[in-house]
C-alpha cells in the first residue's frame, strides 16, 4: 500500500511539473509575439511619417517606444524636421536622433560671415530689426546661436534661417527672448529715437541691416554692433543713458577693425 501511495504522489508531482515546464515557454512565446508585434507595428507606422524625398536616406527603428533614427540628409532642417514627424509616430515615447547632416563641408569663417549676413536682414520690414542682437558661432559645421531676441517670433525666425542653410550640421539655440512689457517696448522706441535721431549716428539707421542694435530687459538697455568710432560708441552710450526710465546700459558696441575682446561694456 506504502509503495502504491508513494508512485501515486510520484506520479502527480511528475505531472504537475509537466504542466508547469510546458506552460512557462507558451507563455513566454506569446508575450515575445506580442511585442515583437508592436515594435514592428511601431517601426512601420514610424516609418510612414518619412515617405518624402528628403527622408529617402532616413532609417527608423521603434524598440520599448525608443525610435531611433539614421541615415543622412543634405540640411540640418531636415534632420530636425524627421525627428518631429516621428514624435508624433504610434507607440514613440522618445527619439534617439542618430541622424548626419551631409551636404557640403564650408569652412567655419566662411559659413559664420554667411550666416550673419542673412540673420542681419531677417525681420526686415517688421519694425523689430534694431531690437534683435543675435550671435553665431560655429565649430566644425555646428552652429550656436545666442544674443537676444525682440521676440519668439524672432528668435524661432533665426534658428529656421540657420537650419535651411547649406553647410550646417548641428543647431544649438541658446537665444534669449527679451521679456514682454509695455515700459520696455517704450523704452526701446525711445533709445532708438535718440541714438538714431542724433547727427552723427543717424547715418547707421540707412541699411536696416546694420543698424546700432538694442536690447531691452526691465529698464536695463544693451547696445551692440558696429560703428565707424570710438567717438560714434560713445556717443551712442551718451543718448541712450539720457533717455527718462532707463535704469542702466552696457556699451557692447564694437569699433569696426578693432579686436572684439579689446572692447569692453561701458
Amino acid at each position: 500500500m506504502k509503495t502504491t501511495k508513494r508512485s501515486f504522489a510520484a506520479a502527480w508531482v511528475a505531472a504537475a511539473l509537466t504542466i508547469s515546464v510546458l506552460g512557462l515557454p507558451r507563455v513566454s512565446f506569446a508575450a515575445t509575439g506580442a511585442w515583437v508585434g508592436a515594435g514592428q507595428d511601431a517601426s512601420s507606422d514610424a516609418q510612414a511619417k518619412l515617405k518624402k524625398s528628403q527622408f529617402k536616406d532616413v532609417k527608423v527603428t521603434v524598440e520599448n517606444g525608443i525610435a531611433t533614427l539614421t541615415g543622412t540628409v543634405s540640411l540640418y532642417e531636415y534632420k530636425r524636421d524627421a525627428a518631429n514627424r516621428i514624435r508624433k509616430a504610434k507607440g514613440v515615447t522618445a527619439v534617439r536622433n542618430n541622424i548626419s547632416v551631409a551636404g557640403p563641408d564650408v569652412p567655419d569663417n566662411e559659413l559664420k560671415a554667411k550666416l550673419m549676413e542673412k540673420l542681419a536682414y531677417d525681420r526686415v520690414g517688421y519694425g523689430t530689426t534694431t531690437f534683435n542682437a543675435i550671435t553665431v558661432n560655429v565649430e566644425n559645421g555646428a552652429v550656436t546661436l545666442g544674443g537676444h531676441a525682440y521676440s519668439d517670433v524672432d528668435k524661432d525666425s533665426a534658428v529656421s534661417l540657420v537650419s535651411t542653410y547649406p553647410g550646417v550640421k548641428d543647431v544649438t539655440d541658446e537665444i534669449e527672448v527679451d521679456p514682454t512689457s509695455i515700459m520696455d517696448d517704450q523704452t526701446r522706441l525711445a533709445v532708438a529715437r535718440a541714438v538714431y535721431g542724433y547727427p552723427t549716428l543717424n547715418k547707421y539707421a540707412i541699411d536696416p541691416a546694420k543698424p546700432i542694435r538694442i536690447s531691452v530687459q526691465n529698464g536695463h538697455v544693451s547696445l551692440y554692433g558696429v560703428v565707424d568710432s570710438k567717438a560714434d560708441k560713445d556717443t551712442a552710450y551718451i543718448r541712450a543713458n539720457g533717455v527718462p526710465g532707463v535704469f542702466s546700459v552696457k556699451n557692447y558696441l564694437q569699433v569696426a577693425g578693432q579686436p572684439a575682446e579689446s572692447e569692453k561694456p561701458q
